[in-house]
């Protein structure tokens, strides 16, 4: 499926989270794994994430995009929040 006329859209674990999903279903490694194959796609691709210093590590050879949105699953209320959007295209 992926071909260069291809946008895949990925919304993994945030950083910090990995293990909300069940132990060791997804660890830190995975973000590194992840950018080595999304470096080797011929289509396009965007993914969200939160906005941490080592998700802008990993991921720093691509288009990061920083966007503010707010968190309303929280117990506590709505948070405002940081988050990104990762890309190897520039969006219009």
């Amino acid at each position: 499926m992926d071909h260069p006329d291809t946008l895949f859209y990925l919304d993994p674990p945030y950083w910090g989270c990995e293990g909300y999903y069940g132990r060791d279903l997804f660890n830190r490694a995975r973000f590194e794994d992840m950018a080595a194959q999304l470096g080797a796609l011929k289509g396009r691709f965007i993914m969200s994430l939160n906005d941490t210093p080592g998700v802008r590590e990993v991921f720093s050879g691509f288009r990061i995009e920083e966007i503010n949105t707010v968190y309303t699953a929280a117990s506590s209320g709505p948070k405002a929040a940081s988050e990104v959007l990762i890309m190897n295209f520039k969006a219009a």
